[in-house]
């Protein structure tokens, strides 16, 4: 039988959608510090969040290619579980905030992800995400197919998933992880709680 395929529900911005999140049974929530995302959020607003987020559910800080001072100000003020990141980031630099860390890889033909991700052998798990030049949270699908079949760390698939074809992706693929941002929304930053849950359940069908 498959393992449990674990759900990040990534740009939260709001107490309703964090509460919305895990009442769902999400494992993970991400907090974004890209400024020109939509779901950026606010140092002080992203410390509310982290406090009220429940036990056993996992508090993701994602960035791109920040300066180490704006990531260690996040680490010490907001104190979440584990950093993303997006960018064009060092193994060393990943390694550097005493935190475990994802490392993200946006994914397009002719791109060698196993030797993308090679540095990265540190890395808690490895996310593919489409090619976008807005570094996610576009909606934005990339060819599955491209995937490595064994990736040497635990695989997180991310990139225009919904409720829709996550169950596909996840009988053909067998991700550790789905991260998903854009599919559960009604609009940029504002998660829809009944998309969350179709999401969350179709995502739980796939593993029976």
């Amino acid at each position: 039988m498959p393992g449990r395929t674990r759900v990040k529900i990534c740009g939260i911005t709001r107490l309703e959608d964090l509460e919305a999140a895990a009442q769902a049974g999400a494992d993970a929530v991400g907090f974004v510090f890209y400024p020109p995302s939509p779901r950026c959020l606010e140092v002080a607003t992203a410390r509310r969040l982290r406090r009220a987020a429940p036990a056993f559910v996992t508090t993701v800080a994602l960035f791109v290619n920040a300066p180490p001072a704006d990531v260690a100000r996040v680490v010490a003020e907001v104190r979440p579980d584990m950093l993303q990141f997006h960018g064009e980031e060092t193994p060393e630099y990943c390694e550097s905030f005493g935190l475990p860390y994802i490392k993200a890889a946006r994914v397009r033909a002719g791109i060698d992800l196993l030797e993308y991700w090679r540095p990265f052998a540190g890395a808690a798990a490895w996310l593919a995400d489409a090619w976008v030049e807005a570094y996610g949270g576009v909606g934005a699908r990339f060819d599955w197919s491209l995937l490595p079949a064994r990736p040497a760390r635990p695989l997180v698939l991310s990139g225009g998933l919904t409720s829709a074809n996550v169950g596909a992706a996840i009988r053909a693929l067998r991700p550790w992880a789905v991260d998903v941002s854009s599919g559960v929304e009604s609009a940029k930053g504002i998660k829809d709680a009944a998309r969350i849950a179709a999401f969350i359940a179709e995502v739980r069908n796939a593993d029976v």
